[in-house]
């Protein structure tokens, strides 16, 4: 990447309702993976150019297993976005975790079934490392942002990705507490996972809503009671989107996740298919002119 980095915000519509937002224009995106969830939201805050996107579309239209995550990132590969910040709501697997903390995730389990997870396909095999999901520059100015805020917030956390779109058994919420995880949530993957293949850096915000239903005396979580609490968050995620944009305009050097293409291709060159090589054009741009293909 060279240039001042383009930051993409992919969360809920509540998310997008900032002060101060100039030149708002609202784009459909067309991409060979069909529609994304829905259009584009382009618009500055002061200098910095961002770039949003509704993952369930406005007015929460998709499930976490209908939303096209393909379209999505190839769409804001397209739009020029080189880092993505990703607000989701999840429920606390630890006590030390209640509702309206914000955990900077930095490691998953997915455990998703029902969703297409790589852009690669016959004719075109790559196998991009997921050692490191999270970027840690991207980390380290969420984590700046959120101190300035006074938000209480946790850096690092292990988020397990259900399939959804029901909540958890108390068996499952139990058993990825014995997994260590932090939080449970239904959207990052594989956001992050794609976001990776198309060399965007990528960093999450789980807000906590509830406490899933492991907690002895928290109630069975209802969609109810976590509407009221993403209400309650949305505000702070608004201010920390608001706090951190400039800090990554101002980001100067690279990330391995711009080049986490390179290694990654195993398909022989003459056994490339090129219809595919077309089609994923935008995501290898780079690599193709690294390797001169």
């Amino acid at each position: 990447m060279t240039g001042q980095p383009l930051l993409g915000v992919i969360g809920g519509s509540g998310v997008y309702d900032i002060d101060g937002l100039d030149d708002v224009r609202w784009q459909t995106i067309d991409t060979p993976f069909g529609a994304p969830s829905d259009q584009l939201m382009f618009a500055r805050l002061g200098d910095q150019p961002l770039v949003f996107l509704p993952r369930h579309g406005r007015g929460h239209t998709h499930t976490p297993s209908t939303v096209n995550y393909r379209a999505n990132i190839f769409a804001l590969k397209l739009a020029g976005v080189t880092d993505i910040v990703s607000l989701s709501a999840v429920g606390s697997l630890r006590e030390h975790l209640p509702p309206g903390t914000f955990v900077l995730v930095d490691q998953y389990i997915d455990r998703t079934f029902a969703r297409e997870k790589t852009f690669f396909d016959t004719g075109l095999v790559g196998h991009v490392s997921m050692a490191e999901p999270v970027c840690h520059r991207l980390g380290d100015a969420l984590e700046e942002a959120a101190k300035e805020l006074g938000l209480p917030h946790q850096r690092g956390g292990t988020y397990i990705v259900m399939e959804g779109p029901q909540f958890s058994t108390k068996a499952e919420s139990e058993l990825y507490r014995s997994w260590g995880c932090a939080v449970v949530g239904m959207t990052n993957m594989p956001e992050a996972k794609l976001a990776r293949e198309a060399e965007i850096a990528y960093a999450a915000i789980a807000m906590v809503t509830d406490f899933d239903c492991w907690h002895p005396t928290h109630d069975a979580v209802t969609a109810e009671a976590v509407m009221q609490v993403v209400a309650l968050n949305s505000a702070n995620a608004r201010a920390l989107v608001k706090a951190v944009a400039p800090k990554i305009a101002r980001m100067t050097g690279t990330s391995p996740c711009y080049t986490a293409l390179d290694g990654a291709i195993m398909t022989a060159k003459l056994k490339r298919d090129p219809k595919l090589i077309t089609k994923l054009g935008p995501v290898l741009a780079r690599w193709q002119l690294t390797q001169g293909v």
